[in-house]
């Protein structure tokens, strides 16, 4: 069972759809009782950081996430993945879940969101297998982060930034995979099997 954590503020039914298509079984929740059965979590996002953490935090969804990532595979979409790390620049300065390395910053360049098709290169996980250096994924965001340590994925957007990061057993892309075609469904799949 695939949960897909339901804080208030996500990309819910196309991630459903998608992992539905995939042909497992899933459930969209907030409660911890019903997520505590689930062998993976998706944490979608769209929207602001400052609301969305506010949101995750309220419904002591951060503190169940930073337990159960300890033992249990977790891929934060977009905002999803913004989440995982240490801070946000967005509307002033906001603490993440610090999973992962770095801070989330505004793109000063180019037409802002960034919103369209863009390769992705430098794959080195298993979340890649299969997928060819370059593939197309589809972008929305207006906040990246920088390439680091916990980089395992990589796109260029008038600068370098990370499109995927890892840390432990969580997992984050700056793409949506359930909108990027038989590439983004094929990562999904490959998180299913991690």
């Amino acid at each position: 069972m695939i949960g897909i954590v339901d804080y208030g503020a996500g990309n819910l039914q196309s991630v459903k759809k998608a992992v539905c298509y995939l042909g497992e079984k899933t459930i969209v929740s907030a409660e911890t009782r019903q997520l505590d059965g689930c062998s993976r979590l998706i944490l979608p996002g769209v929207g602001s950081f400052g609301a969305g953490i506010a949101a995750l935090r309220a419904r002591g969804l951060d503190a169940y996430l930073l337990t159960r990532v300890k033992d249990t595979p977790l891929l934060g979409i977009c905002l999803g993945m913004q989440f995982l790390l240490a801070e946000s620049e967005e509307e002033g300065s906001f603490t993440g879940l610090g999973l992962a390395a770095g801070k989330v910053s505004r793109f000063m360049q180019g037409k802002v969101p960034h919103v369209g098709w863009n390769g992705v290169y430098g794959l080195s996980s298993p979340l890649f297998y299969g997928i060819e250096e370059g593939a197309q994924f589809y972008f929305v965001h207006s906040y990246f982060a920088d390439v680091s340590a916990n980089t395992i994925a990589r796109t260029e957007y008038f600068r370098s930034f990370s499109s995927a990061v890892k840390a432990g057993n969580a997992y984050g892309v700056q793409f949506h995979p359930e909108k990027s075609g038989d590439t983004g469904l094929r990562l999904l799949r490959n998180f299913m099997r991690i």
